[in-house]
């Protein structure tokens, strides 16, 4: 597990339980399966430019991924699900999917006409 997607899944998905953080490692790991514009490794898929909003230096997410520390219970079970999702002991429920979107905002114009490889609380997971 790499420090960095523990932070990524944290800040982007725990407001959504194991299985939307679940999905959101293994879209991580699915990317860094399929090296491409995205990313060629875990740290860099998380880190790509405008990937993952929490990264983006004006989100107010930003400072609290680089801050958390294991103390916080969310956390440290973001950190137990990347592990499993490295080690393979945790399935992918996304089918497969390199991205995803909140459905609380207006869908991206690359999911628009798309079917969806699952869905998870509030997440919307495609193979893109």
């Amino acid at each position: 597990m790499t420090d960095t997607m523990a932070r990524t899944v944290w800040g982007e998905a725990r407001g959504q339980g194991e299985a939307g953080m679940a999905g959101v490692a293994w879209v991580i790991k699915n990317r860094a399966a399929h090296p491409g514009w995205w990313g060629d490794d875990i740290d860099s898929v998380c880190l790509k430019p405008y990937q993952f909003d929490v990264w983006l230096p004006n989100d107010p997410n930003c400072a609290k991924c680089k801050a958390v520390t294991l103390d916080d219970p969310q956390f440290a079970q973001a950190s137990n699900i990347c592990a499993s999702v490295i080690n393979g002991t945790i399935p992918d429920p996304t089918g497969g999917a390199t991205s995803y979107y909140d459905i609380s905002i207006q869908p991206p114009k690359w999911a628009v006409g798309k079917e969806p490889t699952a869905s998870i609380g509030a997440f919307r997971f495609y193979k893109v």
